[in-house]
């Protein structure tokens, strides 16, 4: 049966299959807006074919049992459509920075941030950032990004790395939080981050917001000071019909230019009567300047009045109430209408406080701001940018935030490309260069605009990334150059030390027996390489090799849990028939990437699990949690996963399950899926003393050691749980590492003593 089903498989055409328009073929892809309706006719059509197939089965007269023939057509009919051969697999090309000494890049790196002055440690920090963002774990790459913030000294840095840190933690996931609440440390508070100066060794000190608040002093002025006093003035603005009185030497303090028109040898300074009327200002502006002249005050002025204030100190050069007016607006910055509003009043007069403080709230809100048109216009173009620029808000590292969240989101966006473009206007180092060629190239090739891709990575090659090569072999290749990508990396292996991914790369343009030296060389020197695993996992399976096939495939699992892999698995095991394995591997794959998408991108996991769904073994949910019993007891991760997922597709909400998902999603290494996961168990929970565990756990995961015991402890004080304890102990332990920590080995104990006091389930209390 076996045979004859792979046979099958080779002989049809999946537009034969589909008899429709050639939406469906393996290489085509679907517009943006008509891709969801491209997905449900895919889905729909699999639907009735597997439906009129099966009345057609029943109403032949030699048959085997229905359910037989039925597990057959489901196999037959799924692999037609989804299984991949081995001329449409290929590495992905990483779009971050890859050297091939990496020992010795990260320790040249150190070596910059030891040496250099403090000026440039902010630099150099996230230089290591763009290197630690490949690595799977993302703890060290956020290590530095705080280091980068501790040792920032601008305005814009500072705002600029915080935000980021506070979207690395995702807290806009969270129910009941705002942009801009502030976690109680300077090197995160939204009023910290607009203090200029360098202060590493308070970075992580309470701020200001965390402090009892000061009685207001002196807010409230007499209407004596609010107005002028006739024996006080001495002269007078004239605009219209309206005389504001003045005193001379005072508003002559506020500018150099009023200095020299009222004591200099102009007219005005022998004239106690001065026509302002062609100047453009208004008599509330005129007003206002003489009280501040007076004050050095604005909070008796309106917001709008402060705007008029603001652009009366720009044209009279009044620097002193420019900065005055600056932070006064920047402190009334609160939402991301208000933001979008004033940034252009802070761009048109040259506010730096005031766009300070709007780019903060625009990039606190981050990923979700992406999706307001007009954040995207205040930072795609190059005119935009410029604006920023001379206010002193444009920066690499700006634009590698907004390139890093838009190539997340969309990749083929064209906001994507144009931030990337921004990014390159932006890089002034040889590492910010190479990192804004290589992404660009990255971001072009999956476009498949392959000319300008290949110039992009040529541009990378030349300011010394060497592993754009790579770009440079795959877009010749795409062109239909293969001979001379294969002479690309065949130079490259030969002139440096190799590598796995060099073997891996010159596998593609190669064949038969040397093809498969270089998969098996790319696999001894970098074992974590899924893409040799997968060629010949699926070159074994069209050999009619399935166990062999799936041997192969294990192998990677084994150790490195990918949605791919689990994908490849799943249909290796649905030509099996075995579409319990099939649906486990499916919603553990779900589990990692909840909007996977399969049959080459055309229809979503779920409608996957729900083809599988009738043809596997049906569990209520006591079933379930017998299964899970099980499978955590043997440390079943990826049975586990599928179970939990099971399980929540009937209650979604409950937050017991989120947690659990959490827990084996940390052991399988995807931090960033267990983090979503974490936050929705948060979210989902009815009890205060829970959601400050996983808080904790959130704050934790995201290098916030101290903010983590405390929401520990608080939660002990609520109500002693074993979870509470757990959390407590695990947080201890970790401190115990650092040489000047003062805690003990038996308080850690003690604590997981207590924690075994409490009610828990056998699982939890095993670990």
């Amino acid at each position: 049966m076996q045979h004859n089903l792979f046979a099958t498989m080779r002989s049809l055409k999946m537009v034969d299959g589909c008899k429709g328009p050639q939406i469906y073929t393996l290489n085509s892809e679907p517009t943006s807006g008509s891709g969801s309706s491209v997905r449900e006719k895919l889905f729909h059509h699999l639907q009735d074919h597997l439906k009129a197939n099966s009345i057609r089965v029943k109403s032949s007269r030699n048959y085997d049992p229905p359910s037989n023939q039925a597990r057959h057509l489901l196999a037959e009919t799924l692999l037609s459509y989804g299984l991949p051969g081995t001329e449409n697999l290929e590495p992905e090309i990483e779009s971050c920075l890859k050297s091939v000494d990496f020992v010795e890049t990260l320790a040249a790196a150190s070596r910059h941030v030891e040496s250099c002055p403090p000026s440039e440690k902010s630099g150099a920090y996230l230089e290591q950032c763009a290197f630690f963002m490949g690595f799977p774990d993302p703890k060290m790459f956020r290590r530095s990004l705080r280091s980068a913030r501790q040792h920032a000294i601008d305005v814009h840095t500072k705002v600029m790395l915080s935000s980021w840190l506070r979207f690395e933690r995702r807290e806009d996931e969270l129910i009941g939080t705002s942009s801009m609440d502030c976690c109680g440390r300077n090197i995160e508070c939204p009023r910290a981050n607009l203090v200029h100066g360098y202060n590493p060794e308070t970075a992580y000190d309470s701020c200001m917001c965390s402090r009892p608040p000061r009685g207001d002093e002196d807010i409230l002025m007499e209407d004596a000071e609010c107005s002028t006093s006739d024996d006080d003035s001495d002269m007078s603005f004239c605009i219209g019909d309206d005389e504001v009185r003045c005193i001379r030497y005072k508003m002559a303090s506020l500018s150099g230019p009023f200095k020299t028109m009222l004591y200099g040898d102009f007219r005005e300074s022998r004239r106690e009567k001065i026509n302002f009327s062609h100047n453009g200002v208004s008599v509330d502006a005129m007003k206002a300047a003489e009280i501040y002249s007076r004050t050095r005050r604005l909070t008796s002025f309106d917001p709008p009045l402060v705007l008029e204030l603001l652009s009366f100190a720009n044209k009279f050069c009044c620097e002193e109430m420019k900065c005055a007016c600056d932070s006064y607006l920047a402190s009334l910055v609160d939402n991301l209408d208000n933001a979008l509003i004033l940034v252009e009043y802070g761009l048109e007069e040259t506010g730096y406080l005031l766009v300070a403080a709007c780019l903060q709230v625009v990039l606190r809100e981050l990923p979700s701001s992406t999706q307001n048109p007009n954040v995207m216009r205040l930072f795609c173009s190059p005119e935009r940018r410029e604006r920023l620029a001379l206010v002193g808000h444009s920066s690499f590292a700006l634009y590698y935030l907004l390139s890093h969240i838009a190539m997340e989101n969309d990749m083929k966006s064209n906001m994507t490309v144009m931030l990337l473009e921004r990014l390159i206007e932006c890089a002034g180092d040889p590492w910010q260069k190479q990192l804004a060629y290589h992404q660009l190239g990255v971001v072009m090739l999956e476009r498949k605009e392959y000319k300008d891709a290949q110039n992009w990575f040529e541009a990378a090659v030349e300011a010394g990334h060497l592993y754009s090569l790579v770009g440079v072999a795959r877009t010749k290749y795409k062109r239909g150059h293969k001979y001379s990508a294969y002479k690309l990396m065949n130079t490259l292996i030969s002139d440096h030390t190799p590598t796995g991914w060099m073997y891996q790369e010159r596998s593609l343009y190669c064949l038969g027996h040397e093809k498969m030296m270089d998969l098996d060389m790319a696999t001894d020197l970098d074992p974590t390489l899924t893409y040799p695993y997968k060629y010949r996992a699926v070159l074994m399976l069209e050999e009619n090799k399935l166990g062999a096939a799936i041997s192969e495939i294990n192998k990677i699992i084994g150790f490195k849990v990918s949605p791919d892999c689990l994908e490849l698995r799943a249909w290796f095991l649905i030509a099996l028939e075995d579409y319990d394995g099939a649906l486990r591997d499916v919603r553990a794959l779900l589990s990692l990437e909840p909007n996977y998408m399969m049959f080459h991108g055309k229809i979503h996991g779920e409608q996957l699990v729900e083809l599988l769904q009738p043809h596997a073994q049906q569990w209520s949910q006591a079933d379930c949690w017998m299964q899970l019993y099980d499978r955590w007891s043997s440390v079943d991760d990826i049975g586990s996963l599928a179970v939990v997922h099971h399980m929540l597709e009937k209650d979604p909400g409950k937050s017991l399950l989120r947690f659990r998902q959490s827990l084996l999603l940390l052991r399988l290494n995807c931090q960033k899926t267990a983090m979503h996961s974490l936050r929705l168990a948060r979210n989902y929970s009815n009890f205060a003393h829970e959601r400050l565990v996983y808080e904790g756990w959130i704050l934790y995961d995201t290098g916030h050691r101290e903010e983590a015991l405390a929401k520990a402890e608080e939660s002990i004080s609520i109500k002693r749980s074993f979870e509470a304890y757990f959390l407590k102990a695990y947080i201890l332990s970790d401190s115990a590492y650092d040489s000047d920590s003062e805690v003990s080995s038996s308080s850690v104990i003690q604590l997981l003593e207590e924690a075994l006091r409490c009610p828990s389930d056998g699982l939890r209390k095993g670990q």
